[in-house]
């Protein structure tokens, strides 16, 4: 079977194939053990191509995401990124037995460019059209390896992983899904207000330090490591004793504004060493509130895994820290490769065909652009 993903909530254009192989026999106990290596007798999935188009330089200069100039970027890439997805993988329309679109959650206008263009390729072709929910995606991000390689992907015969609690972070994201196992999905916290993706961009822009800001905030934190300062600067950790597991970020930012004003009014010099210091005590706050409700509500519901997702997923220190607590939990514990931490098709494509064998596809007249989907059960 062969999948195509596409993929266009915000700024990201991007169009995936995926090839599955399925098992020559029945998986037996042995064989379904675990998800790092493809086994005989298992599903496998194979990423045949996974094409980004980013937008990051057109958003840069306004600090981010301007949805009609992502609507625009959208609609002018969509066609030459899908031809040069088909050609990587080797592949062609008439071979494609199923188009996953991602519906929501998103910008309105930027989700419609995909699921229309989907819907067109798909009546042309008369394929099977199936809605993914894009937080899904980064739950299944998890299952993929990189461009060429199989992973086993049928972890819906190992009882080892279930529950996993699933921390989700992003740019316009940040939240805890139960999953008690494929397609079966319980929120049990999210942000108030910011998500963490977007405060990293906030403070990053309150400094001049550019877009997207997870990236820069987290270079600049990693260089402070071994310089002393005599200013002493110190952030809250918003929430973190709350009693239950939502997240509140931007009590956060407005602390990092707070501290630089007070910079100004003592006319103190905001030098490099200085921006690096308040970088690493940001980073270090939104990283200790992310891993102690995490790990907190991984006790409590008893998970047997961790799993992290989401652009966000990317920073290396909030990676170490989580694998280091599941570790101590005696947890397992799974990341994606970083290739497809950021918005990409490969994981749309991949959610999208465990959903299809679970449910099937809908007709095209269901399918809406969904800006504020919820993740649910199917």
């Amino acid at each position: 079977m062969f999948i195509l993903g596409i993929e266009t909530s915000c700024d990201e254009t991007s169009v995936a194939v995926l090839k599955e192989n399925p098992p020559s026999r029945p998986p037996s106990p042995k064989a379904t053990e675990g998800h790092s290596k493809a086994s005989e007798g298992q599903e496998t999935i194979k990423v045949l191509s996974n094409i980004v188009s980013s937008q990051i330089k057109i958003h840069s200069p306004f600090g981010g995401v301007v949805p009609s100039l992502a609507a625009r970027e959208h609609e002018k890439n969509l066609a030459p990124v899908f031809k040069k997805a088909l050609v990587k993988a080797k592949t062609k329309m008439a071979d494609i037995d199923l188009v996953a679109v991602t519906q929501g959650p998103g910008l309105e206008i930027a989700l419609w460019k995909g699921i229309h263009f989907a819907e067109d390729i798909a009546k042309l072709w008369n394929k099977p059209f199936i809605p993914v929910n894009h937080l899904e995606g980064h739950i299944f991000s998890n299952w993929l390896k990189p461009v060429g390689e199989f992973s086993n992907s049928n972890l819906q015969f190992s009882k080892k992983i279930f529950p996993a609690l699933n921390l989700i972070v992003s740019g316009g994201h940040t939240q805890l899904v139960l999953m008690s196992n494929h397609g079966k999905y319980k929120l049990i916290g999210e942000t108030m207000d910011d998500a963490a993706g977007e405060a990293f961009d906030k403070v990053a822009k309150m400094m001049n330090l550019g877009y997207p800001g997870g990236p820069v905030v987290s270079l600049r934190a990693a260089k402070i490591k071994n310089q002393k300062s005599k200013i002493k600067i110190e952030f809250p950790r918003p929430m973190i004793n709350s009693g239950n597991y939502n997240f509140s970020f931007s009590g956060l930012k407005t602390s990092v504004l707070y501290k630089l004003r007070e910079f100004e009014e003592k006319k103190i010099k905001l030098d490099e060493n200085l921006i690096n210091q308040i970088c690493r005590e940001f980073q270090q706050a939104v990283i200790d509130v992310l891993v102690k409700k995490t790990v907190s509500a991984a006790k409590n519901f008893k998970a047997k895994s961790i799993f992290l997702s989401g652009g966000v997923s990317a920073n290396k220190l909030l990676r170490k820290t989580l694998e280091k607590e599941a570790k101590k939990m005696g947890v397992a514990y799974s990341q994606p490769d970083f290739q497809y931490t950021g918005d990409n098709a490969a994981m749309i494509a991949l959610a999208g065909f465990y959903k299809f064998k679970n449910k099937g596809a809908k007709k095209l007249k269901e399918i809406k652009a969904e800006p504020n989907l919820k993740i649910k059960s199917w």
